[in-house]
This record gives C-alpha cells, structure tokens and sequence, in this order.
C-alpha cells in the first residue's frame, strides 16, 4: 500500500471543473466526440498535465498520451486512462473518472517527488462513446488494429461530417503513430459500473475479469406503403413487422441465460408521414453475452425469427452484421494485484464481469489489462441522472493508484 498524498477530494473537484464543459440545465455533460466543447476538455486536461511536468503526445486520432519519466528507460510506460467524450445527454463521471483518476495519481506523485521505475502513461483515448461517429471505442480501437488509420478518419458524423475533418477542426491531430499506444506494460482502466450490482451489494469496487462477447446489426424491414385511411387487411406494414421481430428480441435474450442481453436502440421509419403506412423499418440490434457459443446461438435466433416475420407478413428483412467484440479476458496478474490493493486497504470488492464496451476491451487484446468498477447510483449512465459520491471514487482511485505503483515499481513515497 502506498503513502502517496491521494486526493479524493482533489479528484472530486477536478471532476466538477470538467463537468462544467458541456454541463447540460438538468445536471449531466454534453461534451460529444470532435466538437469544440470536446477541445475545451482536452485543453483543461492538457493544462493540468503541464502543471505536473507531464509531456503531452497526440497521435493522428487525437489520442492524448501524458508521460511522466521512470528511472528505468528501457521500460514500457505503464498506463491509466479512459475518455473524455460524453453521450448527448451524459453524465459526469462515465469515463471522465478514468482520466482524472489518473491524473490524481500523477499530481500525488508530482507532490510528493517520488519516482517509478518505468514510466507512467495517462491516456485520453479519442471517441470511445460512438455517439456521434460510429462504432466506438474507434481510437483504442484503431491503436490496437482494429481499424485502419484510414478508415477511421473517413468516418462521418449524421450530419455528413468527416471524422479528420472534425479532429482538425477542433486542433486536435498531432502527428504521432497511434500504433505506439500498443507498446505498453500495462494498462489500467477506472470507470462507474454503469450498473446496479456493486451499490446492490454494499460493495466499493469491482475487479473487472472479463468483458462479455458482442454483435451488433443493423435490421432493414420493407414493406409496401399505403393510405393510413385503407384497409387493414393485406398491409404490408414494415414497422408492425419490425415490432414483432422486437419483441421477439426480448424472449431471446430471457430465453439464452447467463450474462444475455438484447437491446434496439435506434428506430427510423420512411415516409415517416402521419398518414402513411411504414414502407421501410430499420433498426439496430445489440446482443451481448458470456458465453461466445451462446451468442452465435442468439444471432441465429434472430435470423430465425426475421426469416419467419418476412414469411408471415409479406415483407422482406434484411439482418446485416454491423460490428462484433469477442469475449475478452483481462489479464489475472494485474487483477490480483488490484483485489491485494483492496485488501490491503479494506475496501470490499468483488470479481465481475463488464457487458459493456469500453477502451480496456481493444487494448487488451495487444496489452496486460484490467478494470476497476466503482458503484453509481441506481446503475443510471448514459443519462444525465448518473452520480456517484466521493467516497465511491477515491475507493476506485486508491485501489487503481496502488496496483498501479506495484506494477510500475514505485521507488519512494
């Protein structure tokens, strides 16, 4: 357990000043990917970085990488970090705690003038929420390979706007490789459950093991659009098909057990009048679970169930892979090294798994990785309602702080 001077009330009131960016009348941040607020948040992290002597590097995705030297050059940095963009209606913690936690541990030793063997990473990494360029998580993603470079700055926004386009605009692209982002030793990850287990519980953090395997589809239902004042009989209604196939969604998910989850998220219907019959449905589908053999088996469900709908009703349903994430391992000696923190330290905890994605599921894939949950409130995110207390986050930032400093080595303090 280390004696560094970690702030959780300095912590608590960096997350404050960053919330004012974006702070949206009912409480949450509206600081989404690329915009002009998203710049303002960076600018402030980068300020603070400076302030504690930490050398910033962008790389051409707009991923922030604050190094503070180790005394051992020869080593790979060891690295915290999350995401500072936010949902349109987001909250103030949802991966804001990461970066700032992060930050915490930087000025703590900054403060006290110890040292680490290898060096210490903070990482912002660039559009994790996908809110308004989608997928997600498109600049770990890309660091790691699992997009090109390319692709990703090709990207537009609903609007039409092209991703680089957005990233210049703002003057954030700097001229690193976001391929270097993969030489690290370690990479540690702090963020709110986004669920109700660990407020459930009683329980201060969550050792993240595992992140649940996903697929991701866009669903197109056509049918034949009519006079709303026609007859019900014979419609082809692309929207009362696509409502059956929805709901169908739903006892598939309850049906497969385990960690299964389905979710429709968008909707959009043409002619999108009044008064007209739905010729087209299109819809997206999100399924996630703990088991990879299981998921196969929903996704095929799902083709079973479209299959049956387009017969019934006279429509045809087109179920088009949109993206997937396979069930991801986080490595064991880190999170070992977080449950002896907690131990340490008396904090309760518990093993869990993530259903959700977050930038520590693409890093890992080329990194030793692991994540560390704090509760929130009634497991609200992605919302403006989200909250924590403070106790909450500096439970997670000591926890994170101290499997941090046994992994880098910390020298003194």
């Amino acid at each position: 357990m280390s004696n560094l001077p970690l702030s959780g009330a300095r912590l608590w009131d960096s997350l404050m000043e960053m919330a004012r960016i974006g702070a949206t009348p009912k409480g949450g941040c509206n600081r989404q990917t690329l915009t002009p607020l998203d710049g303002e948040g960076r600018a402030l992290l980068a300020r603070w970085g400076a302030e504690v002597g930490l050398t910033l590097t962008t790389d051409r995705l707009g991923n922030m990488a604050l190094l503070r030297p180790g005394r051992d050059p020869s080593r790979k940095p060891v690295a915290m970090g999350s995401h500072l963009d936010t949902q349109p209606t987001g909250g103030k913690f949802d991966g804001v705690l990461g970066v700032l936690a992060g930050l915490e541990v930087m000025r703590a030793l900054h403060e006290s003038g110890a040292e680490t063997e290898a060096p210490l990473l903070l990482l912002n990494w660039t559009n994790e929420e996908g809110a308004r360029f989608s997928p997600p998580m498109m600049g770990s993603g890309a660091a790691i390979g699992a997009f090109t470079e390319a692709e990703v700055l090709d990207k537009r926004d609903p609007e039409g706007v092209r991703f680089g386009d957005a990233l210049e605009a703002i003057g954030w692209k700097g001229e690193a490789d976001p391929a270097a982002l993969r030489d690290l030793e370690a990479y540690f990850e702090l963020h709110i459950e986004q669920g109700p287990v660990l407020e459930r519980e009683g329980l201060d953090v969550g050792i993240v093991t595992h992140a649940l395997a996903q697929q991701w589809f866009d669903v197109t239902v056509t049918g034949e659009d009519s006079h709303a004042g026609g007859t019900m009989a014979h419609r082809r209604d692309s929207l009362v098909a696509a409502s059956v196939l929805i709901q169908a969604l739903e006892a598939i998910a309850l049906g497969s057990g385990g960690d299964a989850r389905a979710t429709v998220g968008r909707i959009a219907v043409e002619p999108s009048s009044r008064n007209v019959v739905p010729s087209v449905t299109r819809f997206s589908v999100d399924l996630r679970h703990g088991d990879e053999a299981a998921l196969e088996a929903m996704a095929a469900a799902l083709r079973g169930k479209a299959a049956e709908v387009s017969a019934s009703r006279g429509v045809t349903v087109d179920v088009a892979a949109f993206w997937t994430s396979p069930q991801t391992p986080f490595d064991p000696t880190l999170a070992q090294r977080l449950r002896d923190a907690a131990t340490a330290r008396g904090i309760p905890f518990r093993d869990m798994p993530t259903g959700i994605g977050h930038d520590a599921v693409y890093v890992a894939r080329q990194v030793p990785t692991v994540m560390i949950f704090c509760p929130c409130h009634g497991g609200i995110s992605h919302n403006e309602a989200e909250s924590i207390t403070p106790e909450w986050a500096e439970a997670g930032l000591v926890v994170m702080a101290d499997a941090v400093l046994a992994t880098a080595g910390l020298v003194r303090g």
